[in-house]
């Protein structure tokens, strides 16, 4: 059961990426996110939906054009952190970008993301 709470707020943290319009990404953001969201990100910690809006709408406005954000794995969740795979990509075969994020949940919604751009290369022997 917390497994699939996680699930749907995750699943409508990433729909946002994918919104028709610039204008349903708050809407979505705000029924998957606390207001006090923090977000770790590849250009350090904000704080707020409206920071993690500025990062989503950033992404939606890829150089190469839309992309689409997809969730390529389960969803695994130890107690309230949960963790989960994703890919985006930019239309006609454009740049391609894969990773894991972590989010830690407080009643039902996100209010921690620490996203992992690309992927973990193996350690030398």
């Amino acid at each position: 059961m917390q497994e699939e709470t996680a699930q749907s707020a995750i699943d409508t943290f990433i729909s946002a990426f994918n919104a028709s319009d610039d204008s349903d990404v708050t809407a979505l953001l705000s029924q998957a996110l606390t207001s006090d969201v923090v977000l770790w990100g590849p250009l350090g910690r904000t704080e707020g939906i409206d920071a993690v809006e500025r990062f989503v709408l950033d992404i939606r406005r890829h150089p190469a054009g839309n992309g689409t954000m997809v969730r390529c794995s389960a969803v695994d969740m130890p107690d309230e952190w949960a963790r989960y795979q994703w890919n985006f990509t930019t239309p006609d075969g454009g740049p391609r970008l894969s990773g894991t994020d972590v989010v830690h949940l407080r009643r039902n919604l996100i209010d921690q993301v620490i996203v992992f751009a690309g992927q973990i290369e193996p350690s030398a022997p």
